[in-house]
């Protein structure tokens, strides 16, 4: 039987950060991702947003590995020569109620260690962005946008350099573990394949759980149970109205319909949240109505012939429509009992910011970090 150091099951952004920095210190790497390429999945349908890690409640693994991961990811671009632009974000309020709530917003912000916020007038705002509607607004100058399918190839690279190895068309069918680590079945292309490995990373996003099930030994009750959230984009066709990021205040389930920019300058207004029972991407023209009106608090003059629904993204959410926000659950020996596996579960946004600080995060649970 043929032996690695280490199987990351799911090439997204994640998985592929992980994976990246496990070729570092560790001779033989293993990438598999079910689908015909990397990052086709969650890593692809997003904003592409860099988050400044304003939101998160304090000591949340959220605040604490976005804060670290934005400042990683910038470094990382710049290195790397990946696409990237530290925007800038105005977070808007229409009345008192919400200009509180940018209070409260700030005071998160520093208890996790963000301390470049700065209040603005509304003459500030027309100043800045002369189309944004809004009564005061935050700006957040760390929050920015990126490439993300460069940021992948560029993290896929590097676990190539160090003799790692990707294969798409992969499913995990079973873990067992082993005297060494774990005794993994593969089906690759249709061939049934077993491998030995020492560290197995569960890093499967939308399919974790199903993943988890099929490792022998690990607990029930360490598989949480996982919701799929699918949020939807429009885009703006000709010259976008800013240049800024514009998010109005984040609601229970998300941060509201956005105006986020992609590296090419368009515009694209979502994601909503809508919680679903299977994976499907359509994006229904009747949802324009709802994504105008929420547009116009913000955007009062926007053309509506120019809005075109684009693509949708689903989230893996821990919880439920009506439950509080959970944090991102990455459990390792000390929470399922099992030597040298790592299972992630629930990784939404900030989950892309945070993908260098989780791939760090790992590493100390696998106790692999001063390698």
């Amino acid at each position: 039987m043929d032996n690695v150091d280490a199987i990351v099951v799911g090439a997204g952004v994640v998985g592929l950060a992980i994976a990246a920095r496990l070729s570092r210190c560790l001779k033989n790497v293993l990438v598999i991702d079910k689908n015909t390429s990397f990052g086709e999945e969650t890593s692809s349908r997003n904003s592409e947003v860099i988050h400044a890690g304003i939101y998160y409640p304090k000591n949340s693994l959220k605040a604490k590995l976005c804060v670290q991961g934005k400042k990683q990811l910038y470094q990382y671009c710049q290195q790397r020569h990946i696409p990237h632009r530290a925007l800038g974000k105005l977070l808007v309020a229409h009345n008192s109620a919400e200009e509180g709530i940018l209070e409260k917003t700030i005071n998160i912000a520093k208890q996790n260690g963000v301390d470049d916020l700065t209040w603005l007038s509304s003459l500030q705002i027309k100043s800045l962005e002369p189309e944004l509607s809004a009564s005061s607004a935050l700006f957040s100058p760390s929050t920015g946008i990126i490439d993300v399918h460069s940021y992948m190839q560029s993290l896929l690279t590097e676990v190539q350099q160090n003799n790692g190895l990707f294969v798409a068309n992969t499913q995990m069918l079973n873990a067992q573990p082993a005297k060494q680590g774990h005794i993994v079945e593969l089906n690759s292309l249709g061939e049934k394949i077993q491998l030995s490995c020492k560290h197995l990373i569960n890093s499967a996003g939308l399919h974790s759980t199903q993943v988890a099930e099929q490792i022998t030994g690990l607990p029930k009750d360490c598989i949480p149970k996982l919701h799929l959230c699918r949020g939807h984009y429009f885009s703006y066709s000709g010259n976008s109205p800013f240049k800024h990021l514009v998010y109005p205040v984040p609601e229970a389930h998300g941060l509201g319909i956005h105006a986020s920019l992609d590296m090419a300058g368009q515009l694209k207004f979502g994601p909503d949240t809508q919680y679903i029972e299977q994976l499907e991407y359509g994006v229904a023209e009747t949802l324009k109505a709802k994504f105008v009106n929420a547009i116009k608090l913000y955007f009062p003059n926007i053309d509506e012939t120019k809005l075109q629904p684009a693509y949708s993204g689903i989230r893996p959410k821990l919880q439920g429509k009506n439950d509080d926000v959970m944090d991102f659950t990455i459990q390792g020996q000390k929470e399922h009992g099992i030597a040298g596996l790592i299972n992630l579960f629930g990784i939404d946004s900030p989950g892309l910011t945070s993908s260098l600080a989780i791939a760090e995060y790992v590493l100390e649970m696998l106790e692999l970090s001063d390698h």
